[in-house]
């Protein structure tokens, strides 16, 4: 192991209440808990100072929850500020999951365009109106791949003083330090730079759940996807990649952000060995499943599919297993766990795959755990932070997203894809059913933006999608797959409901999906010619992180859609394209 970095930081909080005098009087906001910051409040108040601390995350959400009485209240209007260097969403997003937490109030977001870092806020109540204005501190920076940012930030302002200034917290600074001592060290030349690039970091904040499906306040979730994605980013440039390229191979990036039991903020980045073994995780039944199963259950399902076995290896020596099962129908390739932190596919396609297999003329491979380096960082991940979307463990050991190995890295080593060159040359299916997910709760970078970049539309949940990939001519097929799948979909009971749900509260605060609605489903299709097999159908299921029921009905799902993409397939075959 090499450290790069070690380093304790004095909290913010601590250090507001060591410098203050009695008779003082000022405001703060820091990234900090609610209970955090009451009790430094209270501190203040012992030395006679009168202090209101306040979240510089999300401060329109924290006034509503902790200040503002919804009492009466039958209307809000809330005047949100847009800023040229931003998504024009950008504070509505912040705002988020406000609209579902006001009760019968109605709210409407109206743009404000003076340039000003507040929210203006109207509430009407009992048929009068009161105003109040919510600061929302944020700061303009540059970052390192040369990206301005417009970033939540701390702040103080005294008694009298109507503007104040900044307030660098411990939370940026441990940042900036750690982000600073990575992009200085010599990485060589050549990807991969390292096996694990470990950042730990001990962080007093709780996270606070919402009273809102899946979401919570999490500053220690937000510093890891800042940390991973802001890495992503610098090794990009420093490899001569463009932002998002996801062929880049830096190696493992792993933010580890855990809770601190005393009160202490500390870092570590270190560059570590990769590992090769398994949590261990125990075995379920698994059309029951109320959480990831373990690896060794999926293989061990596999096995009792039968068929052609298939293998590969990943970049730490874990084994991949799939299996081809031959048959009369026309073939279709199934697969799971691309990105192993999208977990209902994985088993939604292992459940279907045993379904199929029980079929006479049954013809499909099934790959259910594509990225098994990424599935092992997931579940270790997950035994801190098991609520936690941890886009750290989304792409393999090598750092890259397996489905991008091609283009210039072509005629390099597979690893991973290879199971899928296997099964397209085996099968020679059409149709490639990938079951994937995205985040279940509101995913952020605050300290780069907010907004993930080249992940916007991503940033918040908006129910259980469809995107088809087809190659030109495949139009008319992929328009009688959608047709079909979605139609099977809709009736799965409460499904269409929670997606309801989901669009509408995504709609109120980011605006228009950008989908098309078919029989009630959201859907994207497009040409595109990247993949080699003609028809790619890739489901989209909330499921960043979600456990027990909610579990069972997302890879429930997810197996309904490969079970009916398979019968849509052999219908569109017989109508005249061959298989």
């Amino acid at each position: 192991m090499t450290v790069i970095l070690e380093a304790t930081f004095e909290r913010s909080l601590e250090e507001l209440v060591a410098r203050a005098v009695p008779g003082q009087s000022f405001e703060a906001w820091t990234f900090d808990d609610t209970k955090s910051r009451r009790a430094a409040e209270q501190a203040l108040r012992e030395k006679g100072v009168t202090a209101r601390i306040r979240s510089a995350y999300k401060p329109l959400l924290f006034a509503f929850l902790e200040e503002v009485d919804l009492a009466g209240v039958s209307a809000i209007e809330v005047r949100y500020p847009v800023h040229g260097n931003a998504p024009e969403n950008r504070f509505r997003l912040e705002a988020y999951p406000l609209a579902a937490l006001v009760g019968a109030a109605a709210i409407n977001f109206i743009p404000r365009d003076d340039g000003g870092f507040f929210y203006d806020v109207t509430l009407t109540r009992d048929g009068r109106t009161e105003s109040l204005e919510v600061l929302a501190p944020n700061r303009i920076h540059v970052d390192l791949v040369g990206e301005i940012n417009v970033s939540p930030t701390g702040w103080l302002r005294p008694a009298g003083d109507k503007t104040g200034t900044r307030l660098e917290t411990d939370y940026e600074r441990l940042f900036d330090r750690a982000i600073r001592a990575i992009a200085g060290y010599d990485w060589g030349d050549a990807e991969p730079y390292f096996e694990e690039l470990n950042i730990s970091v001990a962080h007093p904040a709780e996270d606070e759940p919402l009273d809102v499906g899946h979401e919570a306040v999490s500053l220690r979730e937000a510093l890891h996807e800042d940390f991973y994605f802001s890495l992503l980013e610098f090794f990009q440039k420093r490899s001569g990649r463009v932002s998002g390229d996801r062929g880049l191979k830096p190696g493992q990036i792993v933010p580890e952000i855990v809770m601190s039991g005393g009160g202490e903020i500390s870092l570590r980045v270190e560059v570590r060995p990769l590992t090769s073994g398994f949590p261990e995780r125990r075995e379920q039944a698994i059309d029951t499943a109320i959480e990831p199963p373990p690896a060794h259950q999926l293989d061990g399902m596999l096995a009792e599919i039968g068929g052609e076995a298939l293998s590969a290896r990943s970049r730490s020596g874990r084994n991949l297993s799939a299996r081809y099962i031959k048959g009369d129908d026309a073939p279709v390739m199934i697969s799971g766990g691309q990105h192993p932190n999208e977990t209902t596919g994985i088993v939604g396609a292992i459940r279907a795959a045993r379904r199929l297999s029980r079929r006479p003329n049954a013809h499909f491979t099934i790959s259910p755990l594509e990225n098994p380096d990424g599935y092992a960082l997931h579940q270790r991940l997950c035994v801190a932070n098991p609520r936690h979307m941890h886009h750290a463990a989304r792409y393999t050991a090598l750092g890259d997203d397996l489905e991008y190995r091609g283009g210039k890295d072509a005629g390099a080593h597979l690893g991973e894809k290879e199971i899928r060159v296997k099964a397209e040359e085996l099968s020679g299916a059409k149709l490639h059913v990938n079951l994937h997910g995205y985040p279940s709760h509101e995913w952020t970078r605050p300290l780069s933006g907010y907004v993930p970049r080249n992940f916007a539309m991503w940033t918040l949940p908006k129910g259980f999608f469809l995107v088809v990939r087809h190659h030109k001519g495949w139009r008319e097929e992929a328009e009688a797959l959608l047709q079909y799948v979605t139609r099977h979909l809709g009736s799965i009971p409460g499904l269409l409901d929670y997606n309801d749900r989901q669009i509408a509260l995504y709609e109120i605060h980011a605006g228009e999906t950008g989908f098309r609605l078919i029989n009630g489903f959201p859907c994207l299709s497009s040409e595109d010619d990247r993949h080699t097999v003609p028809l790619t159908l890739i489901t989209e299921y909330p499921d960043e992180t979600i456990y027990l029921d909610d579990f069972i009905n997302g890879h429930t799902a997810q197996m309904e859609t490969v079970l009916s993409a398979y019968d849509a397939w052999q219908q569109i075959v017989v109508r005249g394209r061959t298989s």
